[in-house]
């Protein structure tokens, strides 16, 4: 044996020596093999490469997943509809050149790249630092296949989503099977090149959620999506190729886009603090995500709270008035009775704020300008609207649809303006009731200035007899808590000083009245969100584009001076993913608000009692807010900077951001207690009936394990779908703790299920879960867990111990009209033993 050939068996030894353990190792040659139980890692050791089995399953993949992330996140799979049956797998170049997967039998590969190359020795396979694995040739490094071609459910950063029109090759994701089967799912989300492009995600053949078309910097369906520091976004749509492609400017950033096993489409990045992926995008999340909800000709609105979602677009009625009033829109709307079109004194009226419909069979002509777009469809008798394709000031293009105007919904403060043709009456209809209003407003102004002529003198003295009066003696504010500038500011708050001295002392910034006033539209019925004791909730929009949640205390909620400056002054210290983020207060005259995150999945109560929505809400789902609500509950008793007793945990004071995550509000009624300090006595009860502990409610005693009980209250309801407060016919005068433990000594607790979820959930961790929340709610405070010990049984597989008796508050007719079992309004109420009992 010559010298040449010892030294290339000594590297080939050394190779294969450190092949299990090399994590410098990224790439191999077709004389060599990747074994299950080696792994190649990217030269940043971004990524890693080998066989792994997902979830419970025993089968085994080839996969890429983050390297530096400690829990095996996979985002790419190569067999994943032929897995390997055991640990003999073995991924190596064939004797063409290309990439294949054996099992025991070395003969047939269970996966192949299809590569033929003539110089089958010259290729060679490599892990990148992107996540993408190819297979090039040697010598002129050209890319013969890469994994990026064949996405599974995953997209990364440099991924392309679309199609090459040369050669018809699709990039698109494809959902797993299940957490145990990575094998192709019954769900996609792919770019549609007909028509206008756009984003669909389908379940099957069907689409079930439109993302729309690309309107120059963003889907047309997804207003979230918004010029970001983290991602570069490549959009190519010419004669070669359709794509997107999602760069990133810090590759130490972990940013990831997958479709789940129930189609739901989620982004999300790593948190290194916290090890948690933090979704801050999904789709669908609310019914007018749904496609085609409401049918062809309408427009889905679900920021119409007091109201059908579904309305007729301008010139159309509904098809079936009878499922319409029965709050069915899907047979959509049709033309109203003897209107036809192409008739003198046409027009179009504009919808503004709205995903445009669905452009499948719309026509583009990108050379013509908003105005010569309305010309050219108001020459085509078969035009039924029109709109820009793209949005920003000065955009051009112009799209027009020829049919049915299907999957139309509106958003709040971003969306298109849609323009629809209507016939000559509509049109002056819509006419009129603009010239009404203006002539209305006319009146209105004229009357307005004869007033104002005629004031003016008298409020010009009073204002300079009141500033001079000023200098002498500051004006005493009815709300005043404190005498202190706050440290810092949001840029929208114009306010940089405090002349009347009544700012909290408090870390939080001070909003001035008129920028609330305006992100809110002057405080308008359709931004209104809800109401709850303390008043009305408003949406609003700050100028930065900020979405934010206004609590507006009224001047007689039951909620006074000292909750509303409790909750400043507290919630300003408590900083935790499952805790409600407060921005800011705003404290003039009268007025006390409170400025909060915009969370658009609103509260959890709004989903677990509802008929429609909670069906949204599969086990999973229901899981993680369980356990999101246990861990907020626990920062609150254990982790926090202040121990804090919450006292009013309800359904109601549950909000769900856009990924439906919980987090806890409301702290009008919190305490804070010392470190030591193991409960404390209150005569003033407040919280809200059938939350309240018995020791509480009866006696004002409160603790940590008030909290606890609240919390076991709210999973059965979480679990069942029902009110603590319902009624139940086997026990009329219990509440749902009481039927829930009647059942469970009957050994049929299975029967509180919620029906909406079907069979579709694993027995065992249901049953765990109301096993727990009967701890919770046992009758002696002593017997009932901490939320660290809560935490711990709902993470861990344990043997639990059987609850005892629980604190049955009975219901009785003779309540006083303070009392609020029939509705969360009102969070404060006055208990005497003669309303609540415990047995």
């Amino acid at each position: 044996m010559n010298s040449t050939q010892w030294s290339m068996i000594t590297t080939l030894l050394i190779f294969l020596l450190l092949l299990p353990y090399g994590n410098s190792i990224d790439s191999f040659a077709s004389n060599q093999t990747i074994k299950d139980g080696d792994v190649l890692v990217s030269s940043r050791k971004l990524f890693a490469l080998g066989f792994f089995s997902p979830g419970n399953s025993g089968k085994r993949y080839v996969g890429v997943w983050y390297n530096k992330v400690p829990e095996q996140t996979i985002v790419w799979v190569a067999n994943r509809d032929n897995p390997v049956n055991d640990t003999s797998g073995l991924l190596a170049i064939n004797g063409d050149g290309g990439l294949v997967i054996y099992g025991k039998d070395r003969k047939v590969p269970l996966w192949s790249a299809n590569v033929t190359l003539s110089s089958p020795n010259n290729s060679m396979a490599k892990l990148l630092d992107t996540g993408n694995f190819v297979l090039f040739e040697k010598g002129s490094q050209r890319i013969l296949w890469e994994g990026f071609d064949y996405p599974s459910n995953t997209m990364l950063p440099f991924m392309k989503i679309g199609l090459n029109r040369r050669s018809r090759f699709n990039w698109f994701l494809t959902s797993w099977k299940s957490l145990d089967d990575p094998g192709t799912g019954n769900c996609t989300y792919r770019i549609d090149p007909s028509g206008f492009p756009q984003l669909f995600l389908y379940k099957g053949q069907a689409p079930w959620w439109r993302g729309g078309s690309w309107i120059g910097h963003r889907w047309s369906g997804v207003p979230e999506m918004t010029p970001n520091f983290i991602f570069n976004i490549s959009f190519v749509n010419n004669q070669d190729e359709l794509s997107i492609m999602y760069g990133i400017t810090n590759d130490s950033v972990f940013s990831r886009m997958v479709i789940d096993e129930s189609g739901i489409v989620e982004r999300s990045t790593w948190h290194e603090q916290v090890h948690q992926w933090i979704k801050f995008w999904s789709a669908p999340v609310e019914q007018c995500d749904n496609y085609g909800k409401c049918g062809p000709n309408s427009n889905c609105d679900p920021y119409n709270a007091d109201q059908f979602e579904c309305t007729c677009l301008p010139g159309f009625e509904p098809k079936s008035p009878h499922d319409w009033y029965l709050r069915d829109g899907s047979s959509g709307c049709i033309r109203k009775k003897g209107v036809s079109m192409c008739q003198n004194g046409e027009g179009f009226v504009k919808v503004p704020l709205v995903k445009a419909p669905d452009s499948s069979t719309a026509r583009v002509n990108m050379s013509l300008s908003l105005k010569e777009c309305e010309k050219e469809c108001l020459r085509n008798c078969s035009c039924m609207a029109y709109s820009s394709t793209d949005d920003r000031p000065g955009g051009t293009g112009c799209v027009t649809w020829h049919g049915d105007l299907m999957d139309t919904r509106t958003y709040t403060n971003i969306g298109q303006d849609l323009y629809v043709r209507v016939d000559s009456i509509e049109l002056a209809k819509q006419r009129n009731k603009s010239s009404g209003s203006l002539s209305n407003k006319g009146k209105l102004a004229i009357s307005l200035a004869s007033v104002l002529v005629f004031c003016c003198l008298v409020i010009s003295i009073a204002y300079w007899s009141i500033k001079m009066r000023r200098k002498d003696k500051p004006r005493q504010n009815q709300f005043s808590f404190g005498a202190t500038t706050p440290s810092i500011y949001l840029d929208d708050s114009p306010c940089r000083t405090d002349p009347d001295n009544t700012r909290l002392k408090s870390d939080l910034p001070f909003f001035d009245l008129s920028t609330i006033s305006a992100a809110t539209q002057n405080f308008s019925n359709s931004n209104r969100l809800g109401e709850g004791g303390f008043g009305p909730v408003y949406k609003g929009v700050l100028s930065s584009g900020t979405e934010i949640a206004v609590k507006r205390l009224c001047k007689n909620s039951g909620q006074g001076n000292e909750e509303f400056k409790n909750e400043v002054l507290l919630i300003a210290k408590l900083q935790h993913r499952n805790l409600v983020r407060i921005l800011g207060y705003c404290v003039q005259d009268e007025e006390k608000m409170l400025i909060y995150e915009y969370l658009p999945n609103k509260s959890l109560d709004s989903f677990i009692f509802s008929e429609t929505k909670r069906v949204f809400l599969d086990w999973t789902r229901r899981l993680e807010i369980i356990c999101g609500i246990a861990r907020g509950i626990l920062y609150l008793h254990q982790d926090s900077r202040l121990r804090i007793i919450h006292r009013d945990l309800k359904a109601s004071n549950v909000l769900l951001d856009a990924s439906m995550n919980p987090k806890i509000a409301d702290f009008g009624m919190a305490r804070i207690f010392g470190t030591n300090q193991i409960e404390a006595n209150t005569n003033r009860v407040v919280g809200t009936y059938g939350y309240m502990s018995p020791e509480y409610a009866m006696e004002g005693l409160f603790s940590v394990k008030s909290d606890v009980y609240s919390f076991g209250v709210l999973v059965l309801e979480i679990v069942s779908g029902k009110k603590n407060t319902g009624y139940y016919h086997d026990n009329p005068d219990s509440n749902l703790v009481g039927h829930v433990w009647d059942l469970w000594k009957e050994g049929r607790a299975l029967e509180i299920i919620d029906t909406s979820l079907g069979e579709s959930y694993p027995i065992g961790e249901v049953l765990r879960c109301i096993q727990i929340a009967l701890l919770c709610v046992q009758e002696l405070a002593n017997d009932r867990p901490t939320m660290s010990t809560v935490v711990f049984m709902l993470g861990n597989d344990a043997v639990l111990p059987s609850p005892r008796k629980p604190a049955f508050l009975l219901k009785r007719s003779n309540y006083t009209s303070g009392d609020t079992s029939t509705g969360d309004a009102n969070t404060i109420n006055y208990v005497s033993c003669s309303v609540v009992e415990a047995r």
